[in-house]
C-alpha cells in the first residue's frame, strides 16, 4: 500500500467508437447486479448511446459500484434522457433458485436486451457472454470501468433494483431491505435468524438454507 487513494478508471466509447466504423449503430451496453445478495431479483440493463454525445455530466459516469448512492440518483434520470433506448429485466428469487445463479444473471441480461425498444444491433457485456441472443457481441472484463454504455447499463440496473427492493421492504417489514438491499449485512443476517426466510429469500443461498423454518 502506498498510501495513495485510488482513483476510479473513467470510462470512455473507445469500444462504441471501433464498432461504429465497422458499420454498427446501435451498440448496447449491459450489465447486471444483484448476484450475490440473499433476497431480491437480479436486475439487468441495456443501455444504446448515442455515440456523440456530448454532455457535462457525461465525466462523472463510472461503474455503479464506485459511486455514491446520491451520484447514482443523479444520474439516473439523465441516462434515461439522454438514451435511444433502455430495457430492464428481472428474474425473480425463485427462478434463481430453480435455474442457479448464473442462468439467471444471463437470462436477466436476456430480458434486459429484448425489453429495448429499438433492437441493438451489436452487445458489449460486461465480463459474460450471451450466445443465446444469437447478436454480434463482446464481453470484456471489468466493462463497467471500461465502456460508458456498460457502466451507464450499471448505473440504471443499480438504481432500478434498489428502488425495488425498498419497495418490498414495505411488502416484507423487519429485515431492513431499504436499507442492506438484500445483501448480507450483520442487520439482514440477524433478522434473517429471529423470523425466518420471507417469500423474496433466495432458498438455494445457505445462509437463508439454514433459516428455513
Amino acid at each position: 500500500m502506498t498510501g495513495r487513494s485510488k482513483i476510479a478508471q473513467q470510462p470512455t466509447f473507445i469500444e462504441e467508437k471501433r464498432l461504429e466504423e465497422q458499420g454498427y449503430r446501435f451498440i448496447a451496453g449491459i450489465d447486471e447486479v444483484g448476484r450475490g445478495p440473499l433476497a431480491g431479483p437480479i436486475a439487468a440493463a441495456a443501455v444504446i448511446l448515442p455515440l456523440n454525445l456530448n454532455t457535462p455530466w457525461l465525466p462523472l459516469v463510472r461503474d455503479s459500484k464506485q459511486l455514491t448512492p446520491k451520484r447514482r440518483e443523479f444520474l439516473f434520470p439523465l441516462i434515461g434522457r439522454a438514451a435511444i433506448a433502455i430495457g430492464v429485466g428481472y428474474v425473480l428469487p425463485d427462478v434463481i433458485d430453480s435455474q442457479g445463479i448464473m442462468r439467471a444473471t444471463r437470462m436477466a441480461m436476456c430480458s434486459a436486451v429484448e425489453l429495448l425498444p429499438c433492437p441493438s444491433d451489436f452487445l458489449l457485456i460486461d465480463h459474460i457472454s450471451l450466445p443465446e441472443l444469437g447478436l454480434p457481441q463482446k464481453n470484456i472484463i471489468k466493462g463497467d470501468s471500461l465502456s460508458l454504455s456498460i457502466a451507464c447499463a450499471s448505473i440504471i440496473a443499480k438504481v432500478s433494483r434498489d428502488r425495488t427492493m425498498v419497495a418490498l421492504d414495505a411488502v416484507y417489514p423487519g429485515y431492513g431491505f431499504a436499507r442492506h438491499k438484500g445483501y448480507a449485512t450483520r442487520e439482514h443476517l440477524e433478522n434473517l435468524r429471529r423470523w425466518g426466510a420471507c417469500p423474496i429469500h433466495r432458498r438455494c443461498f445457505a445462509p437463508v438454507r439454514e433459516c428455513i423454518r
